[in-house]
């Protein structure tokens, strides 16, 4: 394989469970491990700045190859000089393939060995995304890391359905490192194998042999219970290389985090603390806050008395409720900034904790962590 500007340097592991501390590089920069990405699928983090991201520490974030090749284009996108000057981002950015987006168009889609036939959900318009297109689009945009394109499993599925979807992946993983170009961007594989242990295991070991500088675990939280879906993590993280960062795709709530952090995760994303604070949902230290609620209508205090954001600063809840119900901008505007701030000095909090040795998965004292719900 071909240089690539990518590294990974493994810090430090916990003395108790096995969370990780960790350092890449990229061309745009360095990241930490543990590290949350946002999610900016068509390109932006949606109601935040760069700038504002930057300063809630975010320090990679997410694109979809999916959304952008519809709209406006991997081409227009290259011609402007790629994503990371398109959106105006200058730290490293990491793509996904596009699989979990063709799986959630079940009625407009169509797989087979070579790719996949779909319907845009845009105008109706016939596409098809192969291997070697999902990495010609990741190309185009430039990000940093792309990811292999793969075959994601509703929950239940068959034991059949998900060997075929794990054959199909690994296939597609081995055509999508013969088409990538690896001096401009790291590839990572990701493990499928459904709900089955052995599978996974399998998936894992397979996905090793192809040789990519990181793997990713994907089809996981979609709809199985929790138990299960740490115990699919536990079998796959068992079989990947420690000297490799290891992503855990579209995970979680903050003791989701917390949980497969300490099994030995080290990247996540997930929309949630986006998509909850358009939809009025805060996360806090004291528990989740719907500002909806009519007990909030005239509570003049902030969403956490303990958080240092600009939001809880300067901001009631009785103000933030009014937003909400008006249907005002600065709702979501707000609202995103906590709860992306919450995300992420949790993350700080978890890599300190790890640093000091004070690391002891669910049980460590001092992280930032809510009540957990049911």
């Amino acid at each position: 394989m071909d240089e690539t500007q990518f590294s990974f340097e493994l810090l430090k592991t916990a003395a108790h469970g096995r969370a990780r501390l960790g350092r890449a590089r990229t061309a745009h920069g360095e990241f930490q491990t543990p590290v949350f990405m946002p999610v900016g699928t068509r390109g932006t983090v949606k109601a935040m700045t760069p700038e504002e991201l930057r300063a809630v520490g975010a320090e990679i974030i997410l694109g979809n190859t999916f959304h952008l090749m519809l709209r406006p284009g991997s081409e227009t996108v290259h011609a402007l000089g790629g994503l990371h000057r398109f959106m105006n981002w200058d730290g490293p950015l990491l793509t996904d393939s596009g699989g979990f987006q063709v799986f959630s168009l079940a009625r407009l889609r169509k797989v087979g060995p070579d790719g996949v036939a779909f319907q845009s959900p845009i105008d109706g318009t016939p596409w098809r995304l192969t291997p070697e297109r999902a990495m010609q689009v990741q190309e185009d945009l430039g990000s940093d890391i792309a990811m292999i394109l793969d075959e994601c499993l509703a929950y239940p599925a068959t034991r059949e359905e998900a060997r075929r979807a794990m054959e199909l992946t690994l296939a597609w993983s081995q055509r999508c490192r013969a088409a990538a170009n690896h001096a401009r961007q790291a590839v990572f594989g990701i493990v499928q194998g459904g709900m089955f242990g052995e599978l996974r295991t399998e998936s894992a070991r397979r996905t090793v042999e192809i040789d990519l500088p990181g793997y990713a675990i994907g089809g996981l939280s979609v709809g199985e219970p929790k138990e299960l879906m740490f115990e699919m993590l536990d079998r796959s993280i068992a079989e990947l290389p420690r000297e490799k960062p290891r992503y855990l795709m579209g995970v979680g709530t903050p003791h989701d985090l917390v949980r497969a952090i300490d099994a030995g995760a080290d990247m996540f994303d997930c929309v949630l603390p986006t998509r909850n604070a358009r939809n009025g949902l805060a996360f806090t230290t004291e528990g989740r806050v719907r500002i909806k609620n009519a007990k909030y209508a005239a509570d003049a205090a902030p969403l956490s008395a303990g958080c240092a954001c600009p939001t809880c600063r300067g901001y009631s809840r009785a103000y933030l409720r009014h937003l909400y119900m008006a249907n005002e901008i600065l709702s979501a505007r707000l609202l995103t900034y906590h709860n992306l701030f919450y995300y992420h000095s949790l993350i700080r909090a978890i890599r300190e904790a790890i640093g000091e040795e004070r690391w002891r998965g669910l049980a460590t004292e001092g992280l930032p962590l809510p009540p957990e719900e049911a």
